[in-house]
């Protein structure tokens, strides 16, 4: 890991009070890259709170909101994303096949209608940077407008989460091998 683990006895007072308060809340600790992000407690805090809407109050089901955030941690190959979510994932509903061919960069078989669109919405919201006004009005079909805007704060945001993981290099917990193959491009959109 490139940034060092804070330690209560090392945090300023801004630090152990955003630390105090995520020990203390739903989240129940700070993991992830809410421990690099503690460095800066400002833009820790803000991105908390942006992860507590797209994770838990965003408009999107469950299965759609787990299934697109693996998408996300493949599409940045984010090692630690994907064991984190993974099962929060198969919880919510996701099929195990279509978890498994997402995580070899395949196009998943069998995918549910709202599957397929916040596949294709996030894939090329990820690879392309924008999206198709097909895959746009697919997205609006199944997901209504706030659907998508919360479909797109989602990606944002996991694509940032990846990012800081990804540049901190971090570890996985102990055991645990990488579970992403490392490959060029994920599957092509539509």
């Amino acid at each position: 890991m490139r940034f060092k683990e804070l330690i209560e006895e090392e945090m300023t007072d801004a630090q152990l009070a955003l630390y105090r308060e995520m020990r203390d809340g739903p989240r129940a600790g700070i993991r992830g890259p809410l421990k690099v992000l503690l460095h800066n407690p400002d833009l820790a805090r803000c991105a908390a709170k942006m992860g507590e809407y797209v994770r838990w109050k965003s408009s999107l089901p469950a299965r759609i909101s787990e299934f697109a955030i693996l998408v996300a941690a493949r599409c940045w190959t984010s090692q630690f994303e994907w064991v984190a979510h993974y099962p929060l994932a198969m919880k919510a509903g996701v099929a195990p096949a279509v978890a498994a061919q997402l995580a070899m960069g395949q196009r998943p078989d069998g995918m549910q209608a709202d599957e397929e669109a916040a596949y294709q919405f996030c894939t090329e919201a990820h690879t392309e940077r924008k999206v198709s006004d097909a895959t746009f009005a697919m997205a609006k079909a199944q997901f209504g407008t706030t659907g998508v805007v919360d479909l797109l704060g989602l990606c944002g945001y996991y694509c940032m989460v990846s990012m800081v993981l990804n540049v901190n290099d971090g570890e996985l917990p102990a055991g645990v091998a990488p579970p992403l193959p490392i490959i060029e491009k994920i599957a092509e959109t539509q």
